[in-house]
């Protein structure tokens, strides 16, 4: 199965790819999608077409977002709500089904702990991708939203499993 993580943002849109089989998990790509500078629209257009690109080249099989994290400025969490508005919106376009994670989810997943540091989400990433070159700190992000799909997926899908056996 191939997963798509999405760390959402305007200027800076993360994805990665991996394929998870069981266990095993193999990198596939992982980027991002520079916006131009510009008008609102015009930048949310950028982001659409190039994330669209990115799905159409590694035809992910699902796909995961990060939840948006409000902060102080009400006017740039508005801004990154749209960019995240783009980065549920292609891959739903595609037909995937989109899951979405709370940042510390992510992180407590990927690293162990709720409120780990960028350097700890890097360092994990690539420990569970051997030899992958990631392209910025928010490609390492997206990366770390599909692993963490990939395990919320395989767990949910051994607690299926688990319940049709106690039920046949």
């Amino acid at each position: 199965m191939r997963v798509l993580g999405i760390d959402p943002g305007l200027r800076n849109l993360g994805w990665g790819v991996i394929e998870a089989d069981g266990s095993r998990i193999r990198h596939i790509g992982n980027g991002v999608c520079k916006s131009q500078p510009g008008p609102l629209a015009g930048r949310l257009l950028d982001l659409h077409q190039k994330l669209t690109k990115v799905v159409e080249t590694f035809a992910p099989d699902v796909a995961a977002v990060e939840q948006t994290f409000v902060n102080k400025d009400g006017a740039g969490t508005l801004k990154l709500g749209q960019a995240r508005g783009i980065a549920m919106l292609v891959p739903a376009q595609a037909g995937l089904d989109v899951g979405e994670y709370a940042p510390n989810t992510v992180k407590k997943t990927v690293v162990g702990v709720g409120h780990a540091a960028k350097q700890q989400i890097d360092h994990m990433v690539r420990l569970q991708l051997p030899g992958v070159e990631i392209d910025g700190p928010d490609a390492a992000d997206a990366l770390a939203i599909a692993l963490c799909h990939a395990f919320h997926l395989r767990a949910g899908n051994g607690l299926e499993a688990a319940l049709k056996r106690a039920t046949a």
